[in-house]
């Protein structure tokens, strides 16, 4: 496999996603968020017509926070250009050099 010196290879670990597909990612999980808030209002609204009021504060506050939370995920962007934890594949290592040949 001879390598063109300096030519960069990428794992697929590495690639990013096309922005068509990050975009539809984001809206898809927005739209899961807003279903559950959804239906934590029909909950709250169902408990409270039921005489259940302390209760219904439960999915009621998960109506009024899950909103904010599904903003903040879908204006966050895309995953950010740096992968720590993988190394770009490199051909031509040097070699390590031994520590037990520190006298020259």
């Amino acid at each position: 496999m001879g390598h063109a010196h300096g030519q960069q290879v990428h794992l697929v670990t590495q690639a990013r996603r096309s922005m068509s597909d990050d975009i539809r990612y984001r809206q898809h999980r927005y739209l899961i968020m807003m279903a559950i808030r959804t239906i934590c209002f029909a909950v709250a609204l169902i408990m409270f017509v039921n005489h259940l009021h302390w209760l219904a504060l439960i999915p009621a506050v998960g109506a009024i926070f899950i909103p904010y939370i599904a903003v903040i995920f879908a204006n966050g962007g895309r995953e950010p250009d740096n992968m720590r934890g993988f190394l770009e594949h490199r051909v031509n290592l040097p070699a390590r050099r031994d520590e037990s040949d520190n006298g020259r």
